[in-house]
């Protein structure tokens, strides 16, 4: 089975909490603090593996947790951070933000990676809060949160070469007589229902990747049969093989059928150099109307090349050709990010919903804030209400007439508000 676009779901390690501990040595009965920082978090690393080429693996495991940090511990030892949870996918991997469909990389080069979710920092112990005028501060830490996102991972194979056509054309065929793939063939429409991938090893020193991309059809460029499952595999070829059936009434219809949809799904795929061939030449009626057919062509400054999949006729010097368009063309710098629009976000941001369960806090960093307080230690607790009149929330929920004892939720924590 081939998988080529997947949902998954990572979350990124939470960070360590840091601790309140009071230094105790004999003879030193202050010793002052000491508590330890928490470990990061582990972070959400995909990393591309040259040898896959399917994304198969997440079809049956969707969700992915990296490791939290440890704690922090006391005499000032520092939590140990998670490890990365690396996940290996095929070049040609676009991942994609579900919920916002941002664009967040496009992962094509050999071992190249891409930090998806960022593990949480540790929180900071006690022994970071201590001043000339609290000399042992009861406050820490906990961890930040890690991060947690529904990623679209789609797959474009990355190949020198596209075998395009009408299904039944024999593109897999040629595939399978050009290199070591064995694609199913059969004498039935979308035989080829998954791309297929082959190396054709031309000599000693050249070879080039080729993909037999399942048959288009008109309407293709608009989701009609196969459709956008498969045309965006095309959009990673240098070059094309416009593969043409000899036994179809008008072959020469069917070129400009399968150019439209191309040139309709995406301007760059219209303008791809392209190698025509008529195939099965090894039938009589296909050998006999080819002089016809190579003079229409030869009208519209096309070469046709005359092959036969099942006899090999003309295979290698069609491999040749191909491989030297390839020579002819200029390496073109893949794109790693393609352009993406977002607003700036100020991360002090809040938004305030009065409900009947009470007032409701939402934000990114006071959400944050809140995550990463101990509510149960004092110092902690007012530590976090200097944050919110900091930042403004004090004052708006004053202003939007909040009232002694009413409830305000801000994350998962529900709080009382005092004046």
């Amino acid at each position: 089975m081939f998988i080529d676009s997947v949902l998954i779901y990572v979350s990124s390690g939470k960070g360590g909490d840091g601790m309140v501990h009071m230094h105790r040595e004999k003879y030193r009965p202050r010793g002052g603090p000491d508590g330890g920082d928490g470990g990061r978090g582990g972070d959400v690393i995909l990393k591309v593996n040259p040898t896959l080429n399917t994304l198969n693996r997440f079809h049956y495991n969707q969700k992915f947790l990296a490791k939290p940090g440890k704690n922090g511990g006391p005499s000032n030892r520092t939590g140990r951070s998670a490890p990365d949870l690396v996940l290996e996918v095929p070049p040609g991997t676009i991942v994609y933000n579900d919920e916002t469909t941002d664009l967040v990389g496009d992962l094509t080069d050999g071992d190249q990676t891409l930090v998806v979710a960022k593990g949480g920092r540790g929180g900071r112990g006690n022994q970071h809060f201590a001043t000339s005028r609290n000399q042992m501060p009861l406050t820490a830490e906990r961890g930040e949160p890690g991060e947690e996102f529904v990623l679209r991972l789609e797959l474009k194979l990355i190949a020198d070469v596209g075998l395009v056509g009408l299904p039944n054309a024999g593109k897999s065929s040629i595939l399978a007589a050009t290199t070591r793939a064995t694609p199913k063939i059969a004498e039935y429409p979308f035989t080829t229902l998954e791309p297929n991938l082959g190396v054709v090893q031309l000599d000693l020193d050249n070879s080039m990747v080729m993909a037999d991309i399942p048959g288009l059809i008109e309407g293709a460029s608009e989701g009609i049969g196969l459709g956008f499952d498969f045309l965006r595999h095309v959009q990673r070829t240098r070059i094309l093989i416009h593969v043409l059936d000899g036994m179809n009434e008008d072959p020469y219809a069917d070129f400009e059928t399968i150019n439209s949809e191309l040139d309709m799904f995406d301007e760059r795929l219209g303008n791809l150099p392209q190698i025509v061939v008529l195939n099965k030449m090894d039938l009589p009626m296909v050998a006999e109307k080819f002089p016809r057919l190579n003079q229409r062509f030869a009208e519209e400054g096309i070469e046709l090349l005359p092959v036969s999949a099942v006899s090999h006729m003309n295979l290698k010097e069609l491999m040749w050709r191909a491989w030297q368009r390839l020579q002819e063309l200029p390496i073109e710098p893949v794109e790693t990010a393609l352009p993406v629009y977002r607003a700036d976000v100020d991360p002090n941001a809040f938004e305030i919903e009065q409900t009947e369960e009470g007032w409701f806090v939402s934000g990114k960093r006071i959400e944050r804030a809140a995550a990463m307080t101990f509510f149960d230690q004092p110092g902690s607790v007012r530590r976090f209400q200097r944050f919110m009149a900091g930042i403004g929330v004090d004052k708006a929920l004053r202003k939007a007439g909040i009232q002694e004892g009413e409830s305000v939720f801000i994350g998962d924590w529900e709080l009382t508000w005092q004046d």
